[in-house]
């Protein structure tokens, strides 16, 4: 809406006088409390905040449409609907999320009110977003409150206010300011306590592949490799024909990148043909993400660095290969140790990423992310905001998955909320609640696979159920029927209105990866993604190869007719917080999803042959 025309009456009256008298004049509006989230547990204030100290500030606009971007995503992502694959462009998708210029004009006065130039703003293409780097004094004035340093309990710290306020008239046109109330440090959804291998132990040596191969000559449980996997799941025999149209991506966060060394060793031994990738695939570096490909030194050794960049992208390589793999490897790392005199970006990665993204015209069709955190340790109008990003990149026809966790349904000893009370609850994972992308939980074994378990590695297969989301209308015939069917069972320790997930799953356990030269085996959510990124990567592949667009959001189709191609996990549960947690059971369930892709069967579904 725009603004009246009295009130701009008003306004040009206003910049008269302001011009006749040399003094500022401005409608005002007194400030107000606007956002409040309490300090997660495992974080405890150190002290005041450095005031020199810089914050990357961003400002989320309210969207003036996104019931209507909603709308178009639905329609073309539903495969009854008459628009099914009629993705929106770029520029259909900013015009729908743009704020109104009333809202633009007034956020414009307050920051000039402040003596923030123009010059110093950045916008998102649709001007939802305004990014601008101030010291914490000054972002103090701007939001009536007072930044202090955290410290977590596993080491680093952040910089941080719990609570922020504005003018009262912007409360309908702000949804959102970060760094402020976000404490939560998302985590890469792998386990590392298997990465040195038991004595004695060593992987097994690839095979040369029968001609027509099956799971029980090729497949391993105490090691899984690309072959196991392509054949598992139907992809083996299947050449691509639209590599170039048809692409794939992966996340990269938390300083993680993928060694091109260790990959080219790992597919030189489990997929030669596709060794040459290794040294192909490209890298785009957003707001100082980690692209380093020298040795690391004895701690990022001892951390584990680029175990997880690694898995990503040798498991996709692998798989798709010779689909072009684009790797996002992304900055914004917290902890971190604030500097008063360095400009240190203390975002979380998400925001930074999505911005990012939405701004390129050209895009994978697929893209894999293998971190999550704890729903309830971020707040909700950050993770509004983010998710609402991820339904603009499905509009566009790009599918997202995203690990669902590694814990089950919440992790020993932290199972309470976090607003003062300490209630027992489960704990559910963002992005994996977000009803916009699609969830991804681990299996292993193969005849038949279960839900992905193993006490000594304190891994369990994440899944629940939203207290931030409410089910989305595609889960409406299927989530109902499995939470009827836990008679009341952990009653009070979820939202059973709330979006369930994951929505499907794939293999996670004792993955072979090359790491610093030599194989060690990982368990995780976090393999379990970028492998069923990589089978669905084929399907875009053979979509694309006949004209068809990619299958874009993929949850409207795979609620509807998808899951029919989708090999049911009836055994094993989400593990966690001192329960069986969700149990596996016919149809969909809040362990497994539908369950494990097979090849074949969705290109039938499809009508692709």
């Amino acid at each position: 809406m725009h603004i009246s025309l009295a009130r701009r009456v008003l306004l040009a009256l206003l910049v008269a006088a302001e011009a006749a008298v040399g003094s500022p004049l401005h409608l005002r509006s007194p400030y107000a409390l606007k956002e409040t989230h309490n300090v997660p547990r495992k974080w405890s204030r150190v002290g005041p905040a450095p005031s020199d100290h810089t914050i990357h500030l961003q400002i989320g606009l309210k969207q003036s449409q996104f019931d209507e971007l909603e709308r178009h995503l639905y329609e073309v992502s539903d495969p009854a609907h008459s628009r099914y694959g009629q993705h929106l462009t770029e520029a259909e998708v900013n015009e729908l999320v743009k704020p109104s210029d009333d809202a633009l004009e007034l956020v414009h006065e307050w920051l000039f009110d402040h003596g923030i130039e123009a010059t110093s703003l950045h916008y998102s293409p649709a001007k939802d977003w305004i990014r601008l780097s101030l010291p914490v004094s000054d972002v103090e004035s701007l939001l009536e409150t007072e930044y202090s340093v955290f410290e977590h309990e596993e080491g680093g710290q952040i910089v941080r206010a719990p609570e922020w306020s504005l003018p009262k008239h912007l409360h309908e046109h702000i949804d959102v300011i970060q760094p402020t109330t976000s404490f939560f440090a998302p985590r890469a959804m792998r386990s590392t306590l298997k990465t040195v291998a038991p004595e004695g132990w060593k992987p097994p040596k690839p095979i040369s592949p029968p001609t027509n191969p099956t799971v029980a000559q090729v497949c391993n449980e105490t090691a899984v490799t690309p072959l196991c996997l392509r054949t598992l799941y139907g992809t083996y025999d299947y050449t691509p024909k639209a590599a170039g149209k048809n692409k794939v991506g992966l996340n990269d966060f938390l300083g993680e990148s993928n060694n091109r060394s260790d990959a080219y060793i790992f597919l030189n031994e489990y997929r030669p043909e596709a060794a040459a990738a290794a040294y192909e695939f490209s890298v785009e570096v957003i707001a100082d993400g980690n692209n380093e490909q020298t040795q690391e030194n004895a701690t990022e050794l001892a951390n584990g660095k680029d175990l997880e960049g690694n898995l990503d992208a040798e498991t996709i390589l692998g798989i798709s290969w010779p689909t072009p793999l684009t790797a996002f490897t992304t900055g914004g790392s917290p902890p971190f140790n604030p500097d008063a005199v360095t400009p240190t970006d203390t975002n979380e990665p998400y925001l930074t990423w999505i911005q990012y993204v939405l701004a390129q015209s050209d895009l994978p069709q697929v893209i894999s992310t293998s971190y999550d955190d704890d729903e309830q340790t971020v707040p909700l109008s950050y993770a509004t905001s983010v998710c609402n990003g991820f339904a603009q990149l499905g509009a566009r026809g790009i599918s997202l998955l995203f690990a669902s966790g590694d814990s089950g349904v919440g992790a020993e000893g932290g199972c309470y909320t976090n607003d003062g009370k300490k209630s027992p609850t489960f704990l559910p994972e963002f992005p994996s609640t977000c009803p916009y992308i699609t969830s991804v939980g681990a299996t292993m074994n193969f005849s038949p696979e279960v839900v992905a378990w193993d006490p000594l590695d304190d891994f369990s297969s994440g899944g629940g159920f939203s207290s931030y989301f409410k089910r989305p209308s595609y889960q409406d015939l299927a989530v109902p029927q499995y939470v009827d069917s836990l008679n009341g069972e952990f009653e009070g320790l979820y939202n059973k209105s709330g979006r369930g997930y994951p929505d499907i799953s794939a293999q996670g356990f004792h993955f072979i990866t090359t790491w610093n030269g030599s194989d060690t085996w990982l368990d995780g959510t976090s393999a379990a993604t970028p492998a069923a990124s990589a089978v669905l990567t084929l399907v875009n592949d053979a979509l694309i190869a006949e004209g068809r667009p990619p299958l874009g959001f993929l949850n409207p189709w795979l609620y509807s007719i998808g899951h029919l191609a989708f090999t049911d996990v009836t055994s094993g549960s989400a593990i966690g917080c001192n329960t069986t947690g969700f149990l596996a059971k016919q149809g969909w369930d809040a362990v497994s999803g539908w369950g494990t892709p097979y090849f074949p069967k969705i290109k039938t579904i499809l009508g692709v042959f």
